[in-house]
Order: C-alpha cells, then sequence, then structure tokens
C-alpha cells in the first residue's frame, strides 16, 4: 500500500480545487499536474487553477482533446492515475487512457440513477429519499462506466440542494479521493456494472423546469421548491411579473390552489393539494433575496389574492 502515485488531477471550481488541496495536504502522491477549462474572458481565474499555480504545478488547459499534441503532452506527464472531479470537457478514450492505470470520473448520483448534468437537483425534485455519489471508469457514453466505489446518505424530507449537496455530499466525496486511489493502489480496484434497466437520463435542470404549478399536490410543489434552491431557483408570477421562490416549508390545509391563504411574519402560505407551502423567501425581478413576509408588504398582498397569474 505504501507505493507512491503519480497523479493527474483534471476538475473545476471549488470541487476540483478541494479534491486537489486534499490530495496535495495529505502527501502520499505526487499531483503531476492539473488540467481544468480554458480561461473565459472577464470571469475570475479558476479557483483550480489558481491552487496549482500556488503550489508550483504545471496546468494545462485543452479545450478539447481532438489534437495529438494534447493526448501526447498528457502521456509525457508519465502519470499513474487521472482523477476527472467535476468536468465538463468530454475526454475521449486516447486521453482517459493514457495514465498507466486509466481514468476515474467523480459523479454526484447513484449511477445508474440520474446521469446527466442536475444530478443533484432531480433526486430531491423527484421526492427521493436518498442519493449520494459515485466514483466511475468513465467510458464515452454518458455516466456509463463500470463504478469504482458510492457513497450513500438520506435526503430528509425538507433538504434542498444546499444540504444535500454541500453539507453531505461535498465533503464526503473530496475526503473519498484519497479512498479511490487506495483502491487503485491496492492492485484490484473493483468494477461494479451499472444496470442499464434501472438507469435513468435527465437534462440539464433550467428555469423552464423550475416553474412552480400551485394546482399541483403540495408535495411536489415542495420538492420542486427544495430541488432548486439555490439554482436555478423555483419561481411564480405576480400580475406577468417573475419572483422567485427559495426557502420554504409544508403545511397542513385545505382551501383554493394557488391562492395565499395568510401572511404571517415567517412567511406567506399559499395553497396547493392536499397541503400548503409556507414560502420564506423571494427574490423578485430586478431584486435581491428578501423575505416574503417584507416582500408580501411591499407588493401590497393580502390573504386571498392569487399567485401564478
Amino acid at each position: 500500500m505504501s507505493k507512491r502515485m503519480r497523479l493527474i488531477v483534471m476538475g473545476q471550481q471549488a470541487f476540483g480545487k478541494d479534491v486537489l488541496a486534499k490530495l496535495l495536504d495529505h502527501g502520499q502522491d505526487e499531483v503531476v499536474a492539473v488540467y481544468c477549462e480554458p480561461d473565459r474572458e472577464g470571469k475570475p481565474v479558476d479557483p483550480i487553477k489558481e491552487l496549482a499555480i500556488e503550489k508550483g504545478l504545471p496546468v494545462y488547459q485543452p479545450a478539447h482533446f481532438k489534437d495529438q499534441a494534447d493526448i501526447d503532452q498528457l502521456a509525457e506527464l508519465n502519470a499513474d492515475l487521472m482523477l476527472m472531479a467535476f468536468v465538463n470537457v468530454f475526454v475521449p478514450e486516447a486521453a482517459r487512457d493514457t495514465p498507466r492505470l486509466g481514468s476515474t470520473c467523480f459523479h454526484p448520483s447513484l449511477l445508474p440513477l440520474h446521469r446527466g448534468p442536475s444530478a443533484v437537483n432531480w433526486p430531491i425534485i423527484m421526492g427521493s429519499t436518498e442519493s449520494g455519489f459515485c466514483w466511475f471508469y468513465p467510458s464515452d457514453g454518458l455516466d456509463e462506466g463500470d463504478v469504482l466505489m458510492d457513497w450513500t446518505c438520506p435526503i430528509e424530507p425538507d433538504d434542498t440542494v444546499i444540504d444535500l449537496y454541500f453539507k453531505k455530499i461535498y465533503p464526503a466525496a473530496v475526503d473519498s479521493a484519497l479512498e479511490v486511489v487506495d483502491l487503485y493502489r491496492s492492485g484490484n480496484p473493483p468494477h461494479k456494472e451499472q444496470d442499464e434497466a434501472r438507469a435513468t437520463y435527465e437534462r440539464r435542470c433550467t428555469k423552464k423546469h423550475a416553474r412552480i404549478d400551485w394546482n399541483k399536490p403540495v408535495k411536489q410543489v415542495y420538492d420542486l421548491i427544495r430541488g432548486t434552491n439555490p439554482s436555478p431557483g423555483a419561481w411564480t408570477t405576480l400580475n406577468g411579473e417573475e419572483v422567485q421562490i427559495f426557502d420554504a416549508a409544508r403545511l397542513p390545509g385545505d382551501g383554493v390552489s394557488g391562492k395565499i391563504i395568510e401572511i404571517t411574519d415567517e412567511g406567506l402560505s399559499v395553497q396547493c393539494i392536499g397541503g400548503r407551502v409556507l414560502v420564506k423567501r423571494v427574490r423578485p425581478a430586478g431584486g435581491g433575496k428578501v423575505s416574503a413576509t417584507e416582500w408580501a408588504a411591499s407588493a401590497g398582498l393580502s390573504a386571498g389574492d392569487p399567485l401564478g397569474s
């Protein structure tokens, strides 16, 4: 178990940076290079690139791997393993297989469930009670390779994306990078074939998916709000003007769907089928996030007014 590995870390943003930092702080292995997306004009430098430069590591930023020169450059690093931590660029087989032991890729769901780019949002929106993450052997298909390791956690009834990803999946996934390297170091890393009969794929969760229909069962409405908080943000309309809804709670009660039932210091309760949603925090069009009570006062709302109109 003591063999020192030569690693490439490919990733971006905070997750890529924190995986890199975890490997560097542990110090058992040598990170020989970092790969990240090309710089974007007008955007800040990617955090993983910042850390790599600070630590004196070479950084490569190909927009794709179609050029043989990029494959050759990767091969010259003489790496044992490439960890793909949050990668948007398609990495072809020629690049993935260049390290001696190949590559492994992180995905924030329990594959084969929720393949695709919004794997944290959809389990909450769909009312699932558990999720987690995988490291898998990437193939040319989207999130389709054999699973190396997985980790499961509950989705509690009030969990938002912040709770599921940032408080549960994210810290455990960063820590797991060390375990992943050790699985390869052992010489016989696990291969668990994905069950295609159970596979699901969802598109990126965008604004069009996040519009609230107050005439739906209360659980569906509440799950949509939880599963889009903080991004892309569930939304409704008032007199044709959009308003995003973030923090909320579920309440019992009957009434006419889409109507505001009560406005209190806690927020405003809106009727759905079979129950109500207490809206606590909103963002009106063109403004910042404010308490729902404050927004209701500024908008002149009263009990009985409709939302979604």
